[in-house]
């Protein structure tokens, strides 16, 4: 690996290698694939279901509900460097084992919340395990295991993703009918400790620890970011990759949160805005489809810069009348879903696979605290400037992300690394 004009030798007999003895690729992405989408349906997409419910039977505000979320992502954003280390030294199994542990324990928590504060500690432990089994610490999983390699296993990883909300949203609506919404929560928790945590244990392999601190057997620079001290280059392209992956986190929570307030402001009825936001889903899978089968031809630079392009493109549409804005929302959508996959595909290709789990804790961070601030940043910009004032603000925002990935592709190719 090429790291600002200098090189990352690493020996052909590591006896650490991520891609050595590593399990056929078709035995761990279904493991993965259907963990993620149960992980990701009865954490961040729980409350899509089930705020209602809770406030209805508690009394409490809706907004501290919602606002559990936003703190349990604060958490996870906390706890991301120390995850990313984690699975560099000892591999995934443990850790997501430990995050399913987490999340059972978060649900029951909220499922024996006898009042506002307790509910809210929930959230603190969810976060834990949030920031431990999500996307980020999956894919730092499959970079350490497959090194190079894992490019196409990330990009199908978030494939099954994209249908945790499908799956989980009526399996959720289906459990609070049923059951009620604390039983739902302690049927999730059952699912993680007899569903989740046997498969991260038994199905992943156990891998041998790695230091990742300089006794990683390879020829290392002195100063890499394996050692914990990025050379100058190596720091600018970190904090450049992490600023426009962070920058696209905020615009895709923001809107995620608040689409249908901006559509109603273009004067479009509820029940119009619920049926064009239906679009955006369609569309990130379509994408990420799409990606997966081009993928081998191009850098993963490409990806980011088109999916900040769509992102900025289906923005600025968002400004016209219908059908332009379905179009828009089109855009957005395969913007926001290959966006997923340079999150996780950026980062190998640019740093390698031996520093890469640590240096996708470290990105997650800001990433996922930005994403626990922006729904109340985008509700500060409405109530200031209006939907129009807010949207105006996320268009500019886009635009300075997509200069900021050209900058970054421009150093990418200035350094050889495109």
């Amino acid at each position: 690996m090429r790291l600002r004009g200098r090189s990352v030798t690493v020996a052909a007999t590591d006896p650490f290698s991520a891609t050595e003895k590593a399990p056929r690729l078709r035995s761990i992405i279904p493991v993965l694939g259907v963990t993620q989408i149960l992980a990701w349906g009865s954490s961040y997409y729980l409350l899509a279901v089930l705020a209602k419910p809770i406030a209805g039977d508690t009394g409490w505000s809706l907004a501290w509900i919602v606002g559990g979320l936003s703190l349990g992502l604060l958490v996870a954003g906390i706890v991301s460097p120390r995850v990313g280390d984690s699975i560099q030294r000892f591999g995934g199994r443990l850790v997501l084992a430990t995050s399913a542990v987490f999340l059972a324990l978060g649900l029951i928590g909220l499922a024996l919340s006898p009042n506002l504060p307790l509910y809210i500690v929930s959230w603190l432990v969810l976060g834990v395990g949030m920031g431990a089994g999500l996307y980020d610490a999956a894919f730092a999983t499959l970079g350490r295991l497959y090194g190079q390699r894992a490019r196409t296993a990330i990009a199908t990883l978030t494939l099954f993703g994209g249908f945790a909300s499908t799956v989980c949203w009526p399996l959720s609506a289906m459990l609070v009918s049923e059951f009620g919404w604390r039983n739902a929560c302690l049927i999730y928790a059952a699912i993680h400790l007899a569903i989740l945590l046997p498969l991260y244990i038994f199905a992943l392999p156990k891998e041998r620890k790695r230091d990742i601190y300089g006794n990683i057997p390879a020829t290392l620079e002195e100063g890499s970011a394996v050692s914990g001290r990025m050379p100058t280059g190596s720091r600018l392209l970190f904090v450049l990759i992490a600023l426009v992956i962070t920058v696209s986190s905020m615009i895709s929570a923001l809107i995620s949160v608040h689409l249908l307030t901006i559509l109603q402001a273009r004067e479009i009825a509820l029940a119009a805005a619920v049926a064009l936001g239906a679009v955006v889903g369609p569309a990130q899978v379509g994408a990420r489809a799409i990606e997966m089968a081009i993928s081998r031809f191009h850098h993963p630079i490409w990806t980011k810069l088109a999916s900040t392009v769509f992102v900025a493109t289906g923005v600025g549409l968002l400004w016209s009348e219908f059908p332009i804005i379905a179009a828009a929302l089109i855009f957005y959508g395969a913007g926001i879903g290959i966006e997923s996959i340079a999150r996780g595909t950026l980062p190998l290709a640019v740093f390698g696979e031996h520093p890469y789990a640590s240096i996708m804790g470290r990105i997650a961070m800001p990433s996922l605290v930005m994403q626990a601030a922006s729904p109340s940043l985008g509700a500060l910009l409405i109530d200031v400037f209006g939907a129009d004032g807010a949207l105006a603000a996320l268009l500019a925002i886009a635009v300075v992300n997509v200069a900021l990935v050209s900058a970054l592709y421009l150093i990418l190719l200035t350094h050889g690394h495109v």
